[in-house]
């Protein structure tokens, strides 16, 4: 909770790269992360486990435009650095694509507002139903000493397809939207969605619950270009969503929908081949990815843009004026919630280095410990825990969360699977190795402290740490 406030949201939606370079896979498989932490948000809820402490009041006021994952992280890092926040989110609830572009099936909403509400219960005041139009004004009005910008990329892209009846082309983001907020668009029994990253996957199976008896992905390239991630694109095809690769679409016409078939060229490039077909589509979705609102940044005197589209800021967060900064979706990056979450809380630390005229702190990152530099013959194979899913065919005919959390049990096993690499978790291997009695125990969760005027250098303590927390080095000259 140091770093991330939203545990549960994050252990259902985040796709956890940490696992793929986890030093446990090289023993039997990846510690699963993503499950525990997802079982430690759950069960602050479950409990109503506290926040951490607020800082001291710094009687500095910081306005967060937008509610989602970006602003609420900066929020939640501002109100514990001792500053007053305001968030001002033109929804009718707090959460931005969390509430209104994710499927309730990968993320149901009573787990998001859980943790919404917690932040505001530090003290963050969120104001709904406001749409903020001139930053500088609102900043002004409200006598606030900075601006975060968070308002995402919550505008579908579209191409020009020819169409006869323009209704029957519609945005992922726009579908999502509706489906999230009860007021989903009639598609029909025929759906063809266009593009192939997760949006396109969410739309796709939001269009099979929605009724849509088929549910078609068309992709200009081929699987190995595919934006989506793979388990994202296998759980659809599970669900009955059909992928057609190497194809592009041309027109739209009554009731037919033309498109034309790729080839890759020798480069990997998608290319046209003159070779046209019709297939059947009563709607056809875009998902070709989002794109930032420019007019609230139009007004903002040294505001600029990128050429995709991300507002350009600096190593600060700072847009081209002074105090006004932005993340999330809108700055250049990951779009995705962890690093919108992780945006955020970059902003706050330099939003407050800022208005308290300090230095911009540096991340501190620590040192990575590959599995070749563990020493671990008291480990075993102990397999990973499985989380259950939901049945197929419940999963096809609602918004049910489709994979269910670990039970306190499996969590604690896979848990303990962790192999603490780098950090010391007072095993006494070295205390009891030590042939100088060099390392004195502090007690429990205090770890050791090593008597260096004892120490002859032998690095039988190093060699005898199963997880790498010792380092060997140099001893200084005396002069």
């Amino acid at each position: 909770m140091a770093d991330n406030p939203l545990p549960s949201v994050h252990g259902r939606v985040c796709y956890h790269p940490c696992e793929s370079s986890c030093n446990r896979a090289a023993v039997d498989s990846a510690v699963s992360i993503h499950a525990v932490e997802r079982f430690l948000g759950d069960r602050a809820h479950e409990e109503g486990w506290t926040l951490p402490i607020v800082a001291p009041a710094s009687s500095k006021r910081v306005l967060v435009v937008g509610a989602g994952p970006s602003g609420l992280s900066a929020a939640y890092h501002l109100i514990r650095l001792g500053h007053e926040v305001e968030i001002h989110e033109a929804g009718s609830l707090p959460g931005g694509m969390m509430q209104f572009g994710i499927p309730a099936y990968r993320l149901p909403r009573d787990h998001l507002l859980k943790e919404i509400r917690a932040i505001e219960a530090m003290g963050v005041r969120i104001i709904l139903n406001h749409k903020v139009e001139d930053v500088l004004a609102e900043q002004a009005s409200g006598g606030f000493d900075a601006v975060f910008l968070a308002i995402g990329a919550q505008i579908g892209k579209r191409i020009d397809i020819p169409a006869e009846d323009a209704s029957r082309l519609l945005t992922a983001v726009s579908l999502l939207r509706g489906a999230a907020s009860g007021e989903a668009p009639k598609l029909g029994r025929r759906v063809v969605v266009y593009g192939a990253g997760n949006t396109a996957m969410d739309a796709a199976r939001s269009a099979k619950r929605l009724g849509a008896e088929e549910a078609l992905v068309v992709f200009v390239s081929d699987r190995a270009h595919m934006e989506a991630r793979a388990f994202e694109a296998e759980e659809a095809v599970e669900e009955g969503v059909k992928i057609k690769w190497l194809t592009r679409i041309n027109a739209l016409e009554g009731a037919d929908l033309t498109v034309e078939r790729m080839a890759l060229d020798a480069e990997g490039r998608p290319q046209p081949t003159g070779e046209f077909e019709t297939l059947p589509a009563d709607a056809v979705v875009l998902a070709l990815g989002q794109q930032v609102e420019r007019a609230l940044l139009d007004n903002i005197p040294g505001a600029t843009f990128q050429p995709d589209g991300a507002v350009v800021v600096d190593r600060n967060m700072m847009t081209g004026h002074a105090g006004i900064f932005a993340g999330g979706d809108m700055a250049p990056g990951a779009r995705t919630v962890t690093a919108a979450v992780g945006h955020g809380k970059t902003a706050a630390r330099r939003i407050d280095a800022w208005l308290r005229a300090h230095p911009a702190p540096e991340a501190q990152t620590p040192p990575v410990v590959s599995f070749d530099m563990l020493h671990l013959p008291v480990y075993s194979d102990a397999a990973r825990s499985v989380q259950t899913e939901l049945p197929l065919a419940e999963r096809r005919t609602g918004f049910a969360e489709v994979q269910a959390g670990l039970g306190e049990n499996d969590a604690r096993y896979e848990a303990k699977r962790c192999l603490s690499c780098g950090a010391c978790f007072e095993c006494d291997q070295c205390y009891a190795a030590c042939p100088e009695q060099a390392i004195e125990k502090l007690g429990p969760g205090l770890r050791y402290r090593f008597l260096y005027d004892r120490c002859t250098g032998c690095a039988v303590c190093f060699e005898t740490c199963p997880v790498h927390a010792i380092e060997m080095i140099p001893e200084p000259e005396r002069g």
